[in-house]
């Protein structure tokens, strides 16, 4: 089993990964984002797919967050490292530094396809913790092996986009308990695990958002795009060290999020739902 990485805003290619096959995969959801890089990082197997494409074409209501997910699963990946460029929404996550999310507020607005199921399959998956803890865990490892800082235990919050934030809805979002804010990591997360993945966003904090009341503060997408290209390889670092100490581990709750999660009964969906349904329970 492996991990599959998938890269965002900036990153649509990971340094150091030995690609030995570019795949076009085709699922019941559509087209991936991408083409999917399969290759090894260290001598370990790693499948990479970029977010938003290769020439980021998409916006984040765009992307075809269901056949990302999966895409990654069918080709045998078992934990997904995702990385985001993020807003910072409290003093002590300063523009440059790393973070590792562990909750989400989802304030996106229902025009993306937020789950696997539906049409007939009813499923309720429990995200009281929606990010894969010992994949945190694993991160957190490699990031002491190298000296890396790293906030750990935030909080993000996910908005539609593609417009960046009012000062409003900063001040709302820091009110509500949100750390950082971003446009991507929903459904994303939650796809994951109703595929029993493990998943763990690396955050690139770019910017403050708006919150300061100094306006050279307020984010804009020449900051964003500086910051996290200044961040870039401190981030492959952290998952090339994550990756290389990286064991799959079936007993994670991750790997059984559908157990009990299924209302229909299986006599009642078709032969193509019955599809869906073991390819993700697998």
């Amino acid at each position: 089993m492996m991990i599959g990485i998938i890269g965002g805003t900036g990153l649509y290619r990971m340094d150091g990964l030995k690609v030995n096959e570019t795949r076009h995969v085709d699922t019941p959801f559509g087209a991936p984002s991408a083409p999917v890089m399969l290759g090894s990082l260290d001598g370990r197997p790693v499948a990479f797919l970029a977010r938003h494409g290769l020439e980021h074409h998409l916006l984040p209501s765009e992307i075809n967050f269901r056949a990302n997910i999966w895409a990654l699963k069918g080709l045998g990946v078992r934990t997904v490292i995702g990385v985001s460029a993020v807003g910072s929404l409290r003093e002590e996550i300063r523009p440059g530094d790393l973070a590792l999310p562990a909750q989400y507020l989802d304030f996106t607005k229902g025009l993306r396809a937020a789950s696997f199921f539906g049409q007939g399959m009813v499923a309720h998956i429990s995200t009281a913790h929606p990010a894969c803890a010992a994949t945190s865990a694993l991160l957190g490892e490699a990031a002491e092996a190298i000296g890396l800082p790293l906030h750990r235990e935030k909080t993000y919050a996910c908005v539609e986009g593609p417009r960046l934030g009012t000062r409003a809805e900063s001040f709302w979002l820091r009110g509500a308990g949100a750390d950082l804010v971003g446009m991507t990591n929903v459904p994303e997360a939650f796809l994951a695990l109703e595929a029993q993945l493990g998943y763990c966003t690396v955050a690139v904090a770019t910017d403050y958002d708006c919150w300061l009341d100094d306006p050279t503060q307020h984010v804009s997408l020449e900051q964003v795009m500086s910051q996290f290209r200044d961040s870039l390889t401190r981030v492959q670092r952290l998952i090339a060290h994550a990756v290389a100490r990286y064991r799959d581990d079936e007993s994670r709750p991750c790997r059984h999020a559908l157990r009990s999660a299924v209302v229909t009964p299986r006599e009642q969906l078709t032969a193509a739902q019955r599809a869906i349904l073991d390819f993700l329970s697998s």
